[in-house]
């Protein structure tokens, strides 16, 4: 069984309402920690559960009712995303902040980790497609193989 690398007190849960449909009895699980963001659905005899980087997180969409919120979770790559919904507006809301959060972490150690020499000495920004740091002078982010414009 896979586990996060992270400490349990540093993994935060979100449960969708009851009051929504497909979460009267199991309800939807939303995990995010310094990892991963994982969505886990389980039923009578089985468990789903959908995975996401949390360096591959490319974006967070909430869509909010006049109860509840749905969000997305979409990846980098654009194929792997995850979907609930029936979360309150609050939950929605430190979910996404979560999210930033880890990233904005990963990315000033990673920067850190790597150091100026290991850059040119260029400053860095966040590719436009898969959000990883490149020079501002990369034609090409060297993650993503897309173009993005010059700096």
């Amino acid at each position: 069984m896979e586990r996060d690398s992270a400490p349990e007190s540093e993994v935060e849960r979100f449960f969708a309402s009851r009051l929504t449909s497909g979460n009267f009895i199991f309800r939807t699980e939303i995990s995010v920690s310094p990892v991963r963001v994982l969505k886990r659905k389980r039923s009578w005899f089985s468990s789903d559960e959908e995975s996401i980087n949390i360096r591959h997180v490319s974006s967070v969409r909430i869509k909010t009712g006049m109860l509840f919120s749905d969000i997305w979770i979409e990846s980098s790559g654009g194929t792997n995303q995850i979907q609930s919904h029936g979360h309150s507006k609050s939950d929605a809301q430190e979910i996404k902040r979560l999210i930033e959060e880890q990233q904005h972490r990963f990315n000033e150690g990673d920067a850190a980790a790597r150091g100026e020499a290991a850059t040119g000495g260029g400053p860095l920004h966040p590719c436009p497609w898969c959000a990883e740091p490149i020079r501002l002078e990369a034609r090409i982010c060297r993650f993503c193989n897309r173009e993005v414009a010059a700096g």
